[in-house]
């Protein structure tokens, strides 16, 4: 843990923070720098810690954190490497960039050892989103059993592609990478964050008034912000996919998990999440017919459901 003094969290009348909320900083063990976020009620019955995925940041799930208070449970949640206000991998502040995904299971591991397990009350209970499943799910192998139970929404498991076929992406990814080219956008992202003004046909949220929510926060502070992924955090993130649809029936995870998928999906194979459930033991299914990407961040009707879902499968 480093000096908090200069670690901010950026709530708006929107948007307010959860309670008793405080942002911290943590240093991995290669010494990358991460914001975190702690938050909890009065007498928490236990800890959720929440991973958001690419390109998120603390701010959005100000709203999803103030709905776990409520149910009780402390939180714990923070920037991955290389968006929000943690330490950048590039000098360019807008490249999605990264590589192996080694770094971010470095990055929950620094978070679980210096804020969860020092400062919160156990058990613990783990909420990701797309990426941040992904990763979520290599710790339930590679890591100890920190978690009782873990739930993801939109658990990234496989790319929609799209008009590049899987064989050519993957050898440009590779190519790409090899030649040191790994930095540079993948072709037809946005180099940028996305705008307010890019709510029509938006693949990740039907619901107008949380997007308004969230570009406030962007348009008062844009370096939270994140553009396109690059090839090498393409390269990183199929190498990962690739080890998670490895496991075998076989395979031994540290917890039940809840995979929830959204019925409208244009970002993720949605199926992957399926296929994962019905191969490794100990994980269970669901989707929301009609939500898009970011089921925390849809419409009441959507996320009512999850949160049905969630209370369910936390409580039996």
């Amino acid at each position: 843990m480093i000096s908090d003094v200069s670690c901010k969290l950026y709530p708006h009348p929107g948007n307010p923070l959860p309670p008793k909320a405080k942002a911290h900083w943590v240093e991995t063990t290669d010494g990358t720098r991460l914001r975190a976020m702690t938050a909890s009620p009065a007498n928490p019955k236990a800890t959720v810690v929440v991973m958001g995925g690419r390109a998120d940041y603390i701010e959005r799930y100000f709203e999803t954190c103030r709905d776990l208070t409520k149910r009780g449970y402390a939180v714990v949640t923070f920037d991955w490497r290389g968006q929000g206000a943690s330490q950048r991998l590039h000098h360019d502040r807008n490249r999605g960039h990264g590589g192996s995904f080694k770094g971010f299971d470095d990055d929950l591991e620094s978070v679980m050892h210096q804020l969860a397990e020092l400062n919160c009350p156990r058990p613990f209970y783990a909420l990701a989103h797309s990426t941040g499943g992904n990763v979520l799910l290599r710790s339930l192998r590679q890591r100890p059993a920190w978690f009782e139970k873990a739930a993801v929404t939109s658990p990234l498991l496989g790319f929609i592609y799209g008009k590049w076929p899987p064989v050519v992406a993957n050898s440009l990814a590779s190519l790409a990478v090899a030649t040191g080219l790994g930095a540079m956008f993948l072709p037809g992202f946005a180099r940028g964050p996305l705008q307010r003004n890019e709510f029509s046909g938006n693949p990740l949220t039907s619901d107008p008034d949380r997007w308004d929510r969230d570009m406030t926060t962007m348009e008062a502070h844009p370096d939270l912000g994140t553009g396109g992924p690059t090839f090498g955090w393409f390269k990183g993130a199929l190498a990962s996919i690739t080890e998670l649809q490895n496991w075998k029936r076989s395979s031994l995870i540290a917890c039940p998990v809840l995979l929830v998928a959204a019925g409208q999906e244009w970002v993720v194979a949605a199926d992957g999440g399926r296929k994962f459930a019905e191969r490794v033991p100990g994980v269970s299914f669901l989707q929301i017919r009609g939500a898009r990407h970011e089921i925390l961040m849809e419409r009441d009707e959507y996320r009512d459901q999850f949160w049905a879902a969630f209370d369910s499968f936390i409580g039996q």
